[in-house]
């Protein structure tokens, strides 16, 4: 079985909109926790190089990302969640892991089927929040 490893979706709103309406979903649910935001446009800059509106923010739930590193460890490294926030040609896009990939990636076991589609869901409902749909 192979698994779609990144979902991608298409903003209604323009970068700022997207990434404030995405920020503010995060910070308004109590299961998650945003941990970083990166601004790799930004840090493009203060080298002297422009890269289009790119921006990254981290967030998790460790109730749930606790279940799936005890299953595997090695989950640990896409974990905790990030989204990718970009601009390219006037598009806005909004790109994250697949969390069912997860599974097949890090081979967890099927006790972790109901976590991943929690993942899963909470994903497609932030963004979809996010990008106007």
């Amino acid at each position: 079985m192979s698994t779609k490893t990144l979902i991608e979706k298409k903003s209604n709103k323009n970068f700022e909109e997207t990434y404030i309406t995405l920020k503010n979903t995060l910070e308004a649910n109590p299961n998650l926790k945003i941990l970083l935001e990166l601004d790799h446009s930004k840090n493009a800059v203060s080298v002297d190089l422009e890269l289009l509106p790119t921006r990254i923010i981290l967030f998790g739930n460790p109730k749930l990302g606790t279940v799936l590193m005890k299953d595997n460890q090695t989950v640990g490294i896409d974990l905790p969640q990030k989204i990718l926030l970009m601009e390219k040609d006037g598009i806005v896009k909004i790109i994250y892991n697949n969390p069912i990939y997860l599974k097949e990636r890090h081979q967890l076991s099927n006790a972790t089927a109901e976590v991943l589609q929690k993942v899963s869901t909470a994903l497609d409902t932030v963004t979809n929040i996010a990008i106007g749909a």
